[in-house]
């Protein structure tokens, strides 16, 4: 490291959209920092999405309130590199101090002193503070369950990235979240046999009544629910823009030629077993659906808005043959499925972070993104102040409650260290820094 570097007021772990929110809110504060990003700016969505990804979000709302994408309609949604791309210049727009191709591999507390050590690739800094901005996504989880079998293709979501890659053959792809039910979908019209498992989830509508559901979500104060229902904090969200966005619909899969199955339970000599409940779990989807219709409509009627009914959302396909007599089980061989992609989710790893900031199940300790280790916060993770925390406008409004609170503790901080100089200095009447504290509140 730089001698530039070699002490800084806080380090922001981190620069996909969590750290460069987190930046020009530190920026704004006039809080110097210094961005450590160990490979590009907004890598993940270069490198760890398939290449047909776009944003589940529309144009005008997956974005910070900076800055718009000038070049799409804000109707459209926007492909991975393009978001990446519009990270790179929003950091370029306000001057972000970001340091990439660095990886920070240790942080630890200084011993009877303020501060952090941390240890990079590119050697050692101290810091005051630090914020972790690398998020909740940073290890694909495949389970144990997987099946120990070197004629399989297996590969997790993550590193999936478009039909060609994969080898001839069917393929089964267990996980019905956003990312699964979109690529069962690509790989079904690519000519591919598909089965999809297919596991508890929500399923909003992509529009409804000319307005898209982000917009129902804000109106209707789900973004901004501070708490998740209970039994529903890890439920998946089947949405997707591709095509220019469309309501994630299972049975309309089925018919498109997609074979749907229960979750999957267990892999034997070849054969995949699937839990019976298909049907329950496509029903959740729906009522989750039509809850969200209704709450819609009761929005429009007690505002008198006008805007067009739309009966035909509420309409169903009939039950395809594999919800009403479903899978049991299946023949990988003899059903010709030679790839398994696993759209199972991600874990966390904070290997690298040694302070006392976790719980005993190894998650961060937190309010809000503060955490229980002073000095240290977190950003980017669901939940974190809201369901929208882990979406690219919620987190630029997390980054500001987390920076506003850095600010303030830095007052507090240059009232300490005035007070130290004034003991030093023989009681000399204290100076503007230490009474900015008084000032400031």
């Amino acid at each position: 490291m730089t001698a530039e570097f070699t002490s800084i007021d806080t380090l922001v772990v981190g620069a996909g959209q969590a750290g460069i929110a987190m930046s020009e809110h530190l920026g704004r504060h006039g809080v110097p920092h210094l961005v450590l990003e160990r490979a590009r700016i907004a890598e993940r969505w270069r490198t760890a999405r398939w290449d047909s990804l776009v944003a589940n979000g529309p144009a005008w709302h997956d974005r910070f309130p900076g800055m718009t994408f000038e070049d799409l309609d804000p109707d459209a949604f926007a492909g991975k590199e393009r978001v990446a791309d519009y990270f790179v210049e929003y950091a370029r727009k306000f001057q972000a101090p970001v340091r990439t191709g660095v990886e920070v591999t240790r942080v630890t507390r200084n011993a009877g002193q303020p501060g952090f050590t941390v240890q990079t690739s590119e050697g050692a800094l101290q810091a005051m503070r630090v914020v972790v901005a690398t998020g909740a996504f940073q290890n694909p989880v495949i389970p144990p369950i997987a099946p120990r079998d070197d004629s399989l293709t297996q590969l997790h979501s993550a590193h999936y990235r478009n039909p060609a890659q994969l080898p001839p053959g069917g393929v089964l792809v267990v996980g019905a979240g956003s990312s699964g039910v979109q690529i069962a979908d690509e790989l079904q019209r690519a000519g591919r046999q598909v089965y999809l498992s297919v596991g508890p989830h929500d399923r909003p509508p992509r529009s409804y009544r000319n307005r898209d559901f982000c917009w129902w979500l804000g109106v209707l104060g789900e973004w901004d629910r501070e708490a998740a229902v209970p039994g529903k904090e890890h439920v998946t969200i089947a949405v997707s823009g591709a095509r220019g966005g469309h309501t994630v619909d299972f049975r309309a899969l089925a018919h498109q030629g997609v074979i749907l199955t229960g979750m999957t339970r267990a892999f034997r000599d070849g054969v995949v077993s699937f839990a019976p409940d298909l049907a329950a779990n496509i029903a959740r989807g729906d009522e989750s659906l039509h809850a969200l219709l209704d709450a819609a409509d009761a929005y429009v009627a007690r505002n008198g808005l006008d805007l067009p009914e739309e009966p035909q959302a509420r309409r169903k396909l009939p039950d395809p043959d594999c919800v009403t007599a479903p899978l049991a089980e299946l023949d990988l061989a003899q059903a010709g499925v030679r790839t398994i992609i696993w759209a199972t989710g991600y874990s966390s790893d904070y290997g690298w972070l040694q302070v006392d900031a976790f719980d005993e199940k190894g998650k961060p300790r937190h309010q809000r993104g503060v955490s229980s280790e002073p000095g240290v916060y977190f950003l980017g993770l669901p939940w974190l102040s809201r369901r929208g925390s882990s979406f690219i406008w919620g987190v630029w409004h997390d980054a500001r409650h987390v920076a506003d609170h850095i600010a303030i503790q830095r007052t507090y901080q240059s009232y300490r260290d005035a007070a130290q100089r004034q003991q030093q200095d023989g009681g000399k009447t204290l100076g503007p820094a230490a009474r900015a504290v008084s000032t400031d509140h």
